[in-house]
């Protein structure tokens, strides 16, 4: 306030002056006695203002007590606020994370959900603070939105994914920790966002795909259900015996912990190969024994098939040589 009536009673002494300098072309003497004359002004306006003392703030707080009374409470209120926002945020945060462990939400969701939220309180506290100093928030929001088109056009791939993660995590076809495969994607959920979906490859890579590449493509879920099943081939001989190979492959699966009773295990003849008789082991694990059952038993099919006196064979090809002579016996004539 003080600066601003300094500058407005220095601007009111060289008024005068600045008018007769307009009025008429000058001569560079004339302009350096307007020089003088100007300056001379200007020192005399803070002479007085020196020469006051306190009583220049007396009327400086005669007149502007007001303006100065209503900006400081402003500011009071936009501190009160500014308090208000923090503890809303903090609240809404707290029974964000309560209503969701409620409904079984994982975290992603949560976290997502609450910086929607905390953004929306922010927002608002702001229009409220532009409102207490006196801005035309209306306009404010009319412009906003002008701009927020303008940029929403200019962003569409940006919105985009910020609405494919909304969908993802309304429809929670993944949640963390789940191991997935979309595309050319794949890896184990770390991270959900509004933007982007983190996921971490079997050999330790970082993978940082956008929600709407996500969205768009089959997402196949390999950690969702509870149990999966498992197929392993393996060939025998011609020469071998098929029941004997099939009861000692069944012999392996019922003596293994991991693999499931229901549905019960079973051995199929998959393919009449050319060198082999395949046959494929289908049986059921709990999805977090999945890989451990599937070394283990393929670990144990080639010590159980040579213990039975069966054979794995190696391919195998005929090949029959025919002699010159009997070659052109054959031919027409000869």
């Amino acid at each position: 306030m003080f600066l601003y009536t300094l500058l407005a009673a220095a601007a009111e002494a060289v008024q005068p002056v600045a008018e007769a300098a307009e009025a008429a072309p000058v001569t560079a003497q004339q302009k350096q006695s307007l020089l003088e004359s100007h300056l001379n002004e200007t020192g005399n306006v803070v002479r007085q203002i020196h020469e006051q003392g306190p009583g220049f703030f007396s009327n400086l707080w005669e007149k502007h007590s007001d303006d100065v009374i209503r900006f400081v409470k402003a500011v009071i209120l936009a501190l009160i606020v500014l308090v208000a926002i923090k503890l809303v945020s903090m609240a809404a945060r707290k029974i964000i994370a309560r209503l969701f462990k409620k409904i079984e939400g994982d975290e992603s969701l949560t976290y997502a959900t609450y910086t929607i939220v905390r953004t929306l309180i922010w927002v608002i506290g702001l229009l409220i603070i532009l409102d207490l100093f006196g801005f035309n928030t209306a306009s404010l929001l009319t412009v906003l939105g002008a701009a927020g088109l303008a940029i929403g056009l200019a962003m569409k791939d940006s919105l985009s994914n910020i609405a494919a993660g909304i969908m993802l995590l309304i429809l929670r076809p993944y949640k963390l920790g789940d191991y997935i495969d979309c595309g050319s994607v794949s890896g184990t959920i770390q991270q959900m966002g509004l933007f982007s979906t983190i996921l971490k490859t079997p050999d330790g890579l970082f993978v940082s795909a956008p929600n709407s590449v996500v969205f768009g493509t089959p997402i196949k879920n390999y950690s969702r259900n509870p149990i999966r099943r498992s197929d392993i081939t393996v060939g025998i001989a011609y020469a071998d015996s098929l029941p004997v190979a099939i009861q000692v492959m069944k012999d392996i699966m019922e003596h293994e912990p991991m693999v499931l009773k229901d549905p019960a295990p079973e051995v199929l003849v998959s393919e009449l190969a050319d060198s082999s008789v395949q046959l494929t082991l289908r049986y059921w694990t709990s999805t977090a024994d999945y890989w451990p059952a599937y070394w283990t038993i393929k670990a144990q099919l080639k010590p159980a098939i040579e213990a039975a006196g069966l054979n794995i064979p190696f391919p195998q090809r005929v090949v029959t040589f025919v002699n010159a002579s009997d070659s052109d016996a054959a031919k027409p004539g000869a």
